[in-house]
């Protein structure tokens, strides 16, 4: 919290000082300075432009700047008698540059009328939503841009991900994978969360991103956890200067409408940049689902329904401010707030009339709250290219959440429980990196990174039955520390056609967690005091290498080799049920080990006329695979225990390609497939003999996805989107495949500065999940949601004199400044 305090207080203290120095000193207090004046207006029109920046430089250096008056004039004044270069630009008009002369006998000078020209590719390139998504394969990482098409697929960054190549998120669980693998790490702006990533997808509105990063084997600078690598969502943060923004808003309707929203704005003048990002998530969502069990003596059907209503809120604010050419500082904090309620139906029924039908009713209401603040100051030396960078993020979440369920038997018998769960996450992460290119063909980097991770966890249970004299109180808790120190290097070298670079990073891992749980009953043989206490200290070297090769313009290589982990997060390793239903329980394996990964991979880029092609393969040797188990419940013979567990050592490997052409003026294609293969090895619980039992399996698994855009007219693009994911198994289920095709259509207006889009996504509604198995005995199901939809939005993006309730704010502020509102 102090930390906190301090940040806000350096923000407040720092604007505060800018607002009283509005003007700057002359170069040499005392001596004779001069002034520049003049007047900006459009070229086509001839009208005024106001709030156009105007900057003021001594060869490459910011000396002073402001921006233009309502009527747009501009006079700045105390500059140094000597050859200036003056730069007037304005969004959406081609910058122009002015070389004078102050002297002593020509020391006031007015500047003949400055008319900007209108460059329409400009509108193109500030606009912070683009018609269509693209994909940019990078030396270590698949970059991927959120076009309109995308936000339009779906309301939240869970929804989109689908459509994004290699990445996948399971419908009913929302667990993300990439490359067929659940063990990836995802970051927000290049910085973990505390939140889970299935919960973090669903609060974050898909409008408030900009690009998604795939890096699957990143170098020694990055933390090595996530076995199939990392996912990196960034979030709009406009630079361009003056004062520009965006608003992306958008409903979904499907059984229920949802809302989806983004407001980008940024001002930007002299040395300093501000910008925000607000987002709004909004929306009711239902599913359903059945499974049919053939469990031996409890043959059943459990039909399924839930109903969702969620509430998502997601403010980013910054500052960036360029002290001088060789300083920057820069300061954020995202804010989330999220505010979920639920409620639920399960019935359980058997076919044997011996075993009585049972029913489970919930509702819950739950709660997010994560702050995040992140400081960050960068020095550039001398040296062209070396500098140093210090940067601390510090993060607080705390969830809240109450559910309520009501279970009922045939017998008759009713049983209450209410959960009350209070969880609080404390994070803080500090950087230092430094880069040094030792020549025009080498360069060394190296850094340090501490992070710190607190978690407290209160779950209490009350439990009455009708049928039963007393009640049982249930208190389970947890505290959970994670500390981890890091060093690490990476060294490149270029040599004509080839380029390299080598790191490694030492990690020192902490773990210490303390589990408690305990039953209060009336009844003494209910009464329950479970104790656990969990540490563990792994040092581990984590070596990378990358090589590129360059063949020619047109054919590219790259070669590389990463180790990675996989720790045990604490809702894995927690004893403490995660959730429960009258056959199922959900809860951690404080037994569970971290897993290792050597991962190799090749790709290869060709540059076409029309476009590119990349193709690559991977392969991964992992040990102490951690997966998924089921088995009986010691305690309750009706009931099945989900849980984690470390499986043999495994193999696998993989093949993808993707593509990007614009295969005519009319028509561009995006387009990806991928293929995995993998040997799932681990033990299971025999349904009849209770005993585990080794068992092995061998997966492929394909899945393609084809997004292809068409210009009918200068104004309307239509977008056709279809995707496959192939079967897929495990050691206990066989997943159907799934697949569906969307159709979208946007329209541009206001001279390119809004659109409308149109999107229905699965047109045929085949979009579902099935599973089939027979381990530890036979079971079928399938589960339904809200897939065909129809999505409509508007993009519209404003900036300086042609928004006039934004202008007034601005001359407001500026009513008590001299002309020109200097910074």
């Amino acid at each position: 919290m102090k930390i906190k305090i301090l940040i806000l207080f350096t923000l407040l203290n720092f604007t505060f000082v800018k607002a009283q120095n509005s003007v700057p000193e002359a170069k040499n207090p005392g001596s004779v300075s001069g002034s520049i004046s003049g007047k900006v207006v459009d070229k086509k029109t001839n009208e005024a432009i106001p709030y156009a920046s105007v900057t003021i430089k001594d060869g490459t250096k910011v000396v002073s700047g402001g921006i233009t008056k309502e009527n747009g004039t501009f006079t700045i004044s105390n500059l140094a008698l000597q050859e200036l270069t003056i730069e007037v630009q304005f969004m959406g008009y081609k910058k122009q540059v002015n070389n004078v002369t102050l002297t002593p006998e020509n020391k006031n000078i007015t500047l003949k009328t400055i008319a900007l020209e209108e460059e329409s590719t400009q509108l193109n390139e500030v606009s912070i939503v683009k018609e269509r998504s693209s994909i940019e394969q990078k030396i270590d990482r698949k970059v991927v841009t959120v076009g309109k098409d995308l936000i339009a697929s779906g309301t939240t960054a869970s929804e989109i991900m689908n459509n994004i190549p290699t990445v996948s998120v399971d419908p009913q669980t929302k667990e993300l994978s990439l490359r067929g693998n659940t063990n990836v790490k995802v970051l927000v702006d290049g910085k973990p969360t505390n939140i889970d990533a299935t919960q973090l997808l669903q609060q974050i509105p898909s409008s408030s991103i900009k690009q998604i990063e795939l890096i699957t084997n990143p170098s020694a600078k990055y933390s090595p956890e996530g076995m199939s690598g990392i996912i990196n969502i960034i979030l709009h943060k406009n630079a361009s200067t003056g004062f520009n923004g965006s608003i992306n808003t958008g409903v979904t309707f499907g059984i229920t409408p949802k809302l989806n929203t983004a407001l980008n704005l940024n001002y930007k003048v002299g040395k300093v940049n501000l910008y925000s990002n607000y987002g709004l998530n909004h929306g009711k969502n239902r599913n359903h689902g059945y499974i049919n069990s053939f469990r031996p003596g409890l043959e059943n059907e459990q039909i399924f329904e839930f109903n969702n209503l969620n509430t998502s809120h997601l403010l980013k604010l910054g500052l960036d401010y360029y002290i001088n050419d060789k300083n920057t500082f820069s300061i954020y904090t995202n804010q989330n707030i999220t505010n979920g309620s639920g409620n639920g139906l399960t019935d359980v029924n058997y076919i044997s009339p011996s075993n009585s039908d049972s029913s489970q009713l919930f509702k819950s209401k739950s709660d997010n709250n994560t702050q995040t603040y992140d400081l960050d100051f960068k020095h550039d030396f001398t040296k062209k290219g070396e500098n140093i960078e210090f940067q601390v993020n510090v993060s607080n979440t705390k969830s809240p959440e109450n559910t309520d369920y009501n279970e009922t038997e045939a017998t008759p018998k009713t049983t209450l429980k209410t959960n009350d769960i209070a969880r609080n996450t404390d994070y803080l992460q500090i950087n230092i990196d430094y880069v040094n290119p030792i020549s025009e063909t080498t360069k060394l980097e190296v850094g340090a990174e501490t992070r710190i991770q607190n978690i407290t966890n209160n779950f209490d249970e009350t439990v009455s039955e009708a049928t039963l004299p007393y009640n049982k109180i249930g208190d389970s808790n947890f505290k959970f520390d994670r500390n981890i120190s890091a060093v690490y290097t990476n060294y490149s070298k270029q040599w004509k056609k080839w380029s390299a670079q080598f790191g490694v990073r030492l990690e020192h891992y902490n773990i210490q967690g303390d589990f408690k749980n305990v039953v209060n009953s009336s009844e003494p043989t209910e009464n329950v005091n479970d104790n656990r206490s969990i540490e563990d200290n792994i040092f581990s070297v984590y070596p990378s290498a990358f090589f590129t090769y360059a063949a020619n313009d047109k054919n590219s290589f790259n070669f590389n080799y990463s180790r990675r982990v996989d720790r045990p997060s604490v809702g894995q390793i927690s004893p403490i049920r995660e959730w429960t239903t009258v056959l199922v329980e959900s809860r951690g394996n404080p037994n569970l080990q971290p897993q290792f990964t050597n991962s190799f991979e090749v790709n290869y880029t060709r540059t076409v006329k029309i476009g590119s092609i990349t193709s690559g393969v991977f392969y991964r040797q992992i040990n102490n695979e951690i997966g998924r188990i089921i088995y009986k419940n010691p305690t309750d013979n009706n009931q099945d225990i989900i849980s984690y567990d470390n499986f043999d050592n495994n193999n696998a490997f993989g093949v993808e390609a993707s593509t990007n052409l614009k295969v005519a003026k009319w028509w561009s294609v995006n387009a990806s497939t991928d293929a995995y293969f993998k040997t799932v090895k681990g033990t299971v619980q025999n349904a009849n003999t209770g005993l585990q039992e080794k068992g092995e399996v061998d997966v492929v698994s394909f899945n393609a996805r084809v997004n292809q855009t068409f210009t009918a007219t200068k104004n309307l693009k239509i977008n056709l989107f279809g995707m496959y994911r192939g079967r897929d198994l495990g050691l206990q289920f066989e997943r159907s495949p799934m697949y569906k095709a969307d159709i979208g259509a946007t329209y541009s207006i206001l001279k390119g500065k809004g659109s409308i889009t149109g999107r229905l996504n699965d047109i045929f509604n085949t979009m579902h999940f099935q599973f089939d198995g027979s381990i530890p005995y036979k079971q079928a199901g399938a589960f339904y949601w809200e897939s065909r939809t129809v999505y409509v939005g508007l993009n519209y993006m404003f900036g300086g004199g042609k928004n006039k309730a934004l202008q007034r704010k601005q001359r407001d502020a500026n009513e008590t400044q001299s002309g020109g509102g200097l910074l």
